[in-house]
Formats: C-alpha cells, structure tokens, sequence
C-alpha cells in the first residue's frame, strides 16, 4: 500500500513521542513505543510475517494518540496502528480464548438494547453487596476488570426524538446518544439536551441511531466500523450539526472520511458527517453563551479524554465552559498528557497495564484536591473512580456538560457531589 509505506517514512525516529507513550512509560521498551511499533509495522510491511510478539506489542498500545501530538514531524500514527490493528485481524488467527472474549465483548458494548439487558442483573448484583472479585481474579484478569469497572446504578432516561429551543431558536443540532453512555451515564445525555435547548438549540435525537462505531474502529474491527459508521450517516442525514459527548465516539465520527474513503458511494456522505461533528464542549464554545450561569462554589480536576485532546485537539474549550462559571475553580491534573489506561476497552483486554495507568492517574487526581472529578469521556470516569477506591478515595465524577448544566439552572453543588 504506497499510503501505508509514505506514512511510515515521516517517521525519522526522533524519540520525542517516547515520554508521552504510556507503555513505554511503564516498561521502558523499545518496541512498546510508537517509533518501536512502526518499525515492526515496517517490518511487516517489507514481508515480515506477524510473529506472536510482534501482536502482542501492538495489542499493547492504547491507541491514545500522545504521540501524535508530541511529534514534530506530523507522523499520522493513528493512521498505523488503525490499520495495522486490521491488518492482524485479518492475517493473524487468535488464541481461542481471545477470539471468544473479543466475540462476547463487541457481541454487546456496541448495542444499546443488550447493554439495557445488563442493567437488571448488574443491580441486583451491586444491591447484594457480594464480593466477587477474589474468585474471578483466579477465573480470569478480563472477569474481574468487569467486576471492578461495573458503571455505577442509574435511573433510565428515555429522551423525546425532538427538545424544542427555549427562546429564540439559535440552531437545530442532532445528537449522538451513544452505547454505554445512552445506557449507564443517561444523566450526561439528559444534561447535553438541556443544555443544548437552555442555549437556543433544536435538539434531533433519531431513533434510528445506534454505535457509532469507535470500539469497533479502535479494535480493527474494519469492516464492523464501516457498517456502524453507514448506519450513523443515515441516522443523520437531515441535520446541519451532530453534537457528541463522548471523546471516543466524536473522535471515530471526525474519521468517517477515512473510514469510507474506498467506497465511492459513500465516501462523499462520510466526509460531509465528518465535517459537521462537534464535541459538546467544542460546539458550545463556537455557539457562545446565552442561558445565565449561575455560581457554583466548587473545585474540580479537569482530566482531558486522550480522544479529546489528543485525536480532537480539544482542551481549551472545556476549560473555558468552566471557569466561566462563577465560583468554580479548575485544578489541573499532573501528567495530563498520560492516558489513565481506560482506551475503549483497554482496560479490559489489558487489565494489568491499564490498573497501573489508572493508579498513576488516580495519584495525580488525587493531588490536586478537588470536589469533583470532570471528565468527557464515560470510560474515564469509570476507569479513574476505580483507581481511586483501590486507593481507599473517592470522588465525585461528573461531565463537563453535568456541571454546566448544574451551573445554568441553579441547582447547586450538592447534586453533584453526592455521586
């Protein structure tokens, strides 16, 4: 693939990705670095065949894009792992228990329906207090990442197909819903319509939408990703802006050109969707304020999403949403640019890596101090909470929509801090 081999010549093997990588942060190895990684990509690219090893180092990358930030040479290695990951899938058979573990994981994580399933006896498992964790520790690490990483009980919300504008209309957005945020963080799409409709906005939330395809992306899952991406573009067909409040999920649908650049007949719709994606935060910047903000005496510890800050480009927008409302002051986490080992689902195919990145993170969370955890991402938040009950702490956790949401109808920090 001449694109392929072109990518892989901008690297000039600098080395200023190396203290942004996280595993190479870990393990200090080589070949567990974004310039170690496209060497073996370079390898394989020559006819070097997919050695064990060779998977096992790319499986380990976090798909964080740090590097892509750090490197001064524009090296587009979300580009490569995005399709080296294909390029394993297709050539390199997985281990049984692999392959049945990954079939379970996206049989379910992409379905809203199947994950509702999970809420019943998820409850009933939280309610009964049983701790579980010793014998699935013995069964299997993935099991007992599950166990630690179940998203904490909430109210089911069914959101109408349209919120009206209060006011002047300003604008009519669609919104993405999502998988595992439609279905365990319904408090942050019930907070994005309100915000969006205090802020002048029509708000479109089609029924017809499902995944938007991320884990799927992120995974290798080429084909997969491409049906979820064509499914979102219909979805969205009638609409002038697609707001999302999840970093991974606005992350994918910015790529969608990528996605469906070999497929003529789509490729035109992808990169019209592309183009007319907005993270939450990012669209609101660009809308400006209207709705009153009204005090919230808090502290909170911004955390940027490695899909928003880094695949987005997107840190100051947040920040400024917050500290424009009065009372509220953001503290920064050390080490920002360190992923806290969430990754789609990271955490649970490499449980061991991802726990010591979370600690690091939850380390640093700690040190600033703050009331509330805000984070744009639901695996962040699940990923970082968890870190810190290993820690014996606890915080609260919030999006940053939640909190302007709070701020906008003067509702007080007590709603939010009681998470």
């Amino acid at each position: 693939m001449e694109e392929f081999r072109e990518l892989l010549d901008d690297c000039v093997h600098c080395g200023f990705c190396l203290p942004t990588c996280p595993t190479y942060v870990l393990w200090g190895e080589e070949m567990d670095s974004p310039r170690g990684r496209i060497h073996l990509m370079d390898q394989h690219e020559k006819g070097a065949p997919f050695s064990d090893s060779m998977v096992e180092h790319f499986d380990a990358c976090l798909g964080c894009m740090a590097c892509v930030t750090a490197c001064p040479s524009g090296v587009q290695y979300d580009r490569l792992i995005e399709v080296t990951r294909a390029q394993v899938e297709d050539e390199r058979p997985r281990t049984r228990t692999d392959r049945l573990l990954r079939e379970a994981i996206f049989a379910v994580f992409p379905y809203p329906k199947r994950l509702r399933v999970l809420r019943g006896p998820l409850r009933a498992y939280q309610a009964s207090k049983i701790n579980m964790s010793p014998l699935l520790k013995r069964i299997s690490p993935t099991l007992a990442a599950m166990e630690r990483l179940a998203p904490p009980r909430a109210e089911h919300v069914r959101l109408p197909a349209h919120v009206p504008a209060q006011g002047e209309r300003r604008a009519v957005v669609g919104m993405l819903t999502g998988c595992v945020q439609r279905e365990f963080f319904p408090g942050v799409n019930a907070a994005t319509a309100r915000v969006l409709a205090m802020e002048g906005c029509d708000v479109v939330i089609p029924r017809s939408q499902g995944c938007c395809g991320a884990l799927s992306l992120h995974s290798g899952r080429a084909a997969e990703a491409k049906e979820f991406a064509k499914q979102t573009i219909e979805s969205f067909a009638g609409v002038d802006v697609v707001v999302v409040n999840a970093a991974g999920c606005g992350s994918a649908m910015k790529d969608y050109a990528g996605v469906l650049a070999d497929e003529p007949e789509w490729a035109e719709r992808a990169k019209e969707l592309s183009a007319k994606t907005r993270d939450i935060a990012e669209y609101l910047v660009e809308l400006g304020p209207r709705a009153t903000r009204h005090p919230l005496e808090i502290t909170v510890a911004y955390h940027d999403a490695c899909h928003l800050a880094h695949a987005q480009g997107i840190r100051v927008q947040p920040r400024d949403l917050l500290k424009a409302i009065p009372g509220l002051e953001v503290r920064e986490v050390a080490d920002p640019e360190i992923c806290c080992g969430s990754a789609g689902i990271y955490n649970l195919l490499q449980p061991e890596a991802a726990a010591e990145l979370g600690d690091h993170k939850a380390g640093n969370v700690s040190a600033a101090g703050a009331d509330l955890l805000v984070a744009a991402n639901p695996g962040c938040s699940l990923q970082i909470a968890t870190a810190l009950r290993r820690r014996g702490e606890q915080i609260a956790v919030a999006h940053t929509v939640e909190v302007l949401d709070a701020s906008i109808r003067g509702i007080g920090k007590e709603l939010l801090t009681r998470r």
